[in-house]
């Protein structure tokens, strides 16, 4: 492969691991009742996933989405796993935000029941997230960046 990662896609896709790696961090320091800890390293986690956020969002609305380039015979798994990738991110990323507000505001019944549920969530979003970015940018040299429909549906 004689071709260059794209900068903005390999940012981002660092962010979101960089945030379950420190999600991980912190369900490690709970374990341990390490509160302060566990907040602030939580904190760390949650900007980093902003941060992904932000760039994936920015350059969707400004430069749009990349289509995947890879062989026509296996874009329908690809469309597949991509859609499932989008479900977890949007239930991790809810999830996360209600663990956030039930962690500030001591409704630790709620964010107990709920944080080791989310975390498993949020890593899976961060492990299919770093497969879709291998299958866009490494593996296969992405296909043309287009509007968010037509990229993940191929219209």
């Amino acid at each position: 492969m004689n071709y260059s990662l794209p900068i903005l896609p390999t940012i981002s896709t660092t962010f979101i691991v960089l945030s379950a790696i420190f999600v991980a961090i912190g369900w490690g320091l709970i374990i341990k009742r390490k509160i302060e800890a566990h907040q602030k390293v939580m904190l760390i986690a949650a900007v980093c996933a902003v941060v992904f956020f932000v760039i994936y969002a920015s350059r969707t609305i400004f430069i749009g989405n990349t289509a995947f380039g890879g062989p026509d015979d296996i874009k329908i798994y690809y469309t597949i796993f991509l859609i499932f990738h989008i479900t977890l991110a949007t239930t991790g990323a809810v999830l996360g935000i209600t663990m956030l507000v039930t962690g500030y505001r001591k409704r630790y019944d709620i964010h107990r029941k709920l944080g080791p549920t989310t975390s498993i969530i949020w890593f899976f979003t961060a492990i299919t997230g770093v497969a879709v970015y291998v299958l866009l940018y490494v593996i296969y040299h992405g296909g043309e960046t287009t509007s968010v429909i037509k990229a993940i549906l191929g219209f």
